[in-house]
């Protein structure tokens, strides 16, 4: 059985019917999405997407970032005036 990482559910026939409300009653928590009591989607508010979503780019940047500290040894230095 699947873990659902929301304190709120709501089935895609209840969604349908009252989305509106259902946000409203979320109160900007998630929402576990169920299709035949399965977890297929979350509904999230926009300032937590969007926070997730910055999250993940500095993530990325961070590996971007050790990959390239570990290329520093076979780097060749070159001064800012030589460009």
């Amino acid at each position: 059985m699947k873990t659902i990482s929301a304190n709120t559910t709501v089935s895609v026939s209840e969604l349908k019917k009252s989305l509106s409300a259902i946000i409203k009653k979320a109160d900007g928590e998630p929402i576990a999405i169920l299709n035949n009591n399965i977890p297929t989607a979350y509904l999230v508010p926009s300032d937590t997407y969007e926070e997730l979503i910055s999250k993940l780019e500095d993530y990325e940047l961070g590996l971007i970032i050790k990959q390239r500290e570990a290329d520093k040894p076979g780097a060749v230095e070159v001064k800012l005036n030589e460009l």
